[in-house]
């Protein structure tokens, strides 16, 4: 049975179910040894579970545009021993922006970060670009069901959007994942 985290809104009380990371990562098909890169990644919300379960053979590369993301996520990889974890600065919407080498990534994980970004067949063509051959990408987003919590709805990214940007990339469809109240989680192979 899942755990829902309840949320205290001005005095009452409201059960929803918000991203959780490790139930995520155990949902997938991650294994000690694979690569991991994360696009966008913030201050690490999924880069840490992941390097966990990719243990110390593995690695998890973190990439962000923003230089004081990437120092916090660097400083507490020390902090807490985990050097399978490789931060870098990088470019998304540029071909070849990730700098990381071509069929080297088992899988690619975009979270609550395409929305952000005008070109996002090029950051799609590039996770295809470093994923392996049959590689996987798992892309997060915000659902249009509720436009009190998140982005503005003008500006999230719906399903069937997603799905014709992967098509559009010859990326392959492989299922659909349950994430939270508020987003969705689709997966697809190279």
């Amino acid at each position: 049975m899942e755990e829902i985290k309840n949320v205290s809104i001005e005095g009452g009380s409201l059960g929803a179910k918000f991203i959780d990371p490790e139930k995520v990562i155990e949902s997938l098909e991650i294994l000690p040894g694979m690569s991991v890169a994360e696009f966008g990644c913030g201050t690490g919300f999924f880069v840490f579970p992941v390097s966990k379960k990719v243990s110390e053979s593995g690695r998890v590369y973190a990439l962000d545009i923003l230089k004081e993301k990437l120092e916090a996520i660097e400083s507490q990889a020390k902090i807490n021993g985990m050097s399978n974890i490789i931060v870098k600065r990088a470019n998304l919407e540029a071909v070849g922006g990730s700098k990381l080498e071509e069929n080297s990534i088992d899988w690619v994980f975009m979270v609550n970060m395409l929305f952000q970004n005008k070109q996002k067949d090029l950051i799609i063509a590039e996770a295809k670009r470093v994923l392996k051959p049959k590689g996987k990408m798992l892309i997060i987003e915000w659902n249009g069901n509720d436009s009190s919590f998140g982005p503005a709805r003008d500006i999230k990214l719906s399903k069937e959007e997603l799905l014709a940007l992967g098509e559009d990339s010859q990326m392959a469809f492989i299922k659909d994942i349950e994430i939270s109240d508020f987003h969705y989680g689709l997966i697809f192979a190279k």
